[in-house]
């Protein structure tokens, strides 16, 4: 059947006019054929310099000073002009608007792929995943980060370059231990939190004072009851144990003046905003490839683009997925691009073609023929750990050759452990999944005590799992780091997972 359709575009040169027409045929594809739910978008063209200027600066349009952004930004640059690296060919801003930045070097077949991945795909995962929405706000983040640039620079004329530098190298070091991995309870209304404070102070009059501390215990109450009291009462009063390092420390330091405490702080929102990035890479990338790839189809299949800009696409999108075999020097780990598309592509599969094993293994789906709303209900419920621990299919286990190896330190050699039959396939999906837990990945380090009437030491608790300890070198670090915001000693005792034993401790008095 010969094609009718006005093409969309001719040719490799791109111009706005273009650039605007293949946006609103995308946009209105992606809203008929997958039902996505996006921001209003604004498309920005920059140069490679301005890409590796973002690159520098974690991807935002507004950024405040500080040394290490041109230090990334000169090792970037060599890179890529030695050819060691590319660029990407977009970058997207979970923003509301969501901000595109498309590289001027790209032709207009290779502008259109990248406008259906970052512009319809990010865009839609941006504003619909649970984690996005539950902790980054959209609307807010642009003009945060442009007070942010202008506090900043104000405490610099202020106060100096160097104590603005000592703060944020502190806080940036930090920004792993920054966040907060789990939901606070809702804030409270003024009028109960002004009930709550006149209780508080009420009971504090009627039932505390700090002389007490010094008289001998009562008869018939141990010397370490007295203690473990004191001890509990702190920590419930400090709301220990504490998992985000920098919320501590800005609320609780003794030495910080208030514009450290702001930059702290401005450190830390930061921090909590790429959060949900980092659980959801495979994702968020699998989402926007599998909108590209579909929609550049369904354009070609409608004689909307040409043959020779269809094969560009092609060559550009299977760059994307590329995976190398684990013995090829360019492996890396699992590409979330390629693992990402698979698994969606897989879901649509089980909905629309079900085997005998998808009807065992995913009854909820197969054959449904859904696949639109099931796709939508993973982009927007899930992330990458529960996203691979629901639906990594068996099929899709033989497809990348996925096994499972035991790796004990009391032997010599490693052991296939887990293998493709039914108890091998649930085994290997969980272990899959479980590598993209962050909170499983990350040191777990909390805030378990300070003695603010004592010696003010604070102490925190490294709770070691697998038997994995910190880097020495690293570790001391961090500590000094911690003290300088803390402004005392600070010691971290290590504590296996387990067996609840102490592995040991480290204190800044010997670093």
């Amino acid at each position: 059947m010969a094609c009718t359709s006005e093409l969309l575009f001719s040719g490799s040169d791109w111009n706005f006019a273009k650039l605007s027409r293949v946006y609103e045929e995308i946009e209105a594809l992606g809203l008929e054929e997958l039902g996505l739910d996006i921001y209003p978008v604004q498309m920005e063209v920059i140069s490679s310099e301005q890409m590796l200027d973002a690159y520098s600066s974690l991807g935002m349009p507004l950024m405040y000073r500080h040394w290490s952004f041109g230090k990334r930004f000169l090792y970037d640059e060599l890179l890529y002009r030695k050819g060691a690296r590319g660029l990407a060919y977009e970058m997207v801003i979970n923003s509301n608007p969501c901000i595109v930045y498309l590289m001027e070097e790209n032709t207009m077949a290779l502008q259109a792929l990248v406008t259906a991945h970052a512009a319809l795909g990010h865009n839609h995962f941006f504003k619909n995943n649970h984690l996005f929405r539950q902790w980054t706000d959209a609307g807010g983040i642009l003009s945060y980060l442009d007070f942010a640039k202008s506090y900043i620079a104000r405490c610099e004329e202020r106060h100096g370059v160097t104590p603005v530098e000592a703060i944020l190298d502190s806080a940036h070091a930090l920004m792993e231990q920054g966040v907060f991995r789990y939901r606070r309870p809702p804030k409270l209304s003024s009028e109960q939190q002004r009930e709550g404070l006149h209780e508080r102070l009420e009971y504090e009059e009627r039932s505390f004072n700090d002389l007490w501390r010094t008289l001998p215990p009562s008869p018939g109450k141990s010397k370490q009851d007295a203690t473990d009291q004191i001890l509990a009462e702190r920590k419930k009063s400090l709301k220990l144990p504490e998992e985000n390092l920098l919320y501590f420390l800005e609320k609780n330091s003794l030495v910080l003046e208030p514009w450290q405490r702001e930059i702290i702080r401005i450190v830390r929102i930061i921090a909590q905003y790429f959060y949900p990035q980092r659980q959801t890479q495979v994702m968020n990338e699998g989402c926007a490839t599998f909108v590209h790839y579909t929609l550049m189809n369904t354009l070609f299949d409608r004689c909307r683009i040409s043959e020779g800009a269809m094969l560009e696409m092609l060559r550009n999108h299977s760059n994307v997925i590329f995976q190398p075999a684990y013995d090829d020097p360019r492996y890396s780990g699992i590409n979330p691009y390629a693992l990402g598309l698979d698994m969606m592509q897989d879901i649509r599969r089980i909905s629309t073609a079900p085997t005998a094993e998808d009807r065992d293994w995913f009854p909820d789906i197969a054959g449904r023929g859904d696949w639109r709303d099931t796709l939508l209900d993973a982009w927007a419920n899930h992330r990458d750990e529960s996203f691979v621990r629901q639906y990594l299919s068996p099929a899709l286990i033989r497809k990348w050759r996925l096994f499972m190896l035991a790796d004990n330190a009391d032997e010599p050699h490693y052991e296939v452990a887990s293998i493709h039959n039914e108890r091998g396939y649930a085994k290997i999906r969980s272990a899959l999944a479980q590598s993209y837990d962050v909170g499983a990945s990350r040191p777990d380090i909390q805030v378990i005590d300070v003695d603010l009437l004592g010696d003010r030491r604070l102490r925190l608790q490294h709770t070691v799992k697998n038997g994995l300890m910190l880097e020495g070198g690293s570790r001391d670090a961090t500590l000094r780091h911690i003290r300088n915001l803390w402004g005392y000693d600070v010691s971290m005792v290590a504590v296996d997972a387990e067996t609840g034993a102490m592995l040991g401790e480290r204190s800044t008095k010997e670093v």
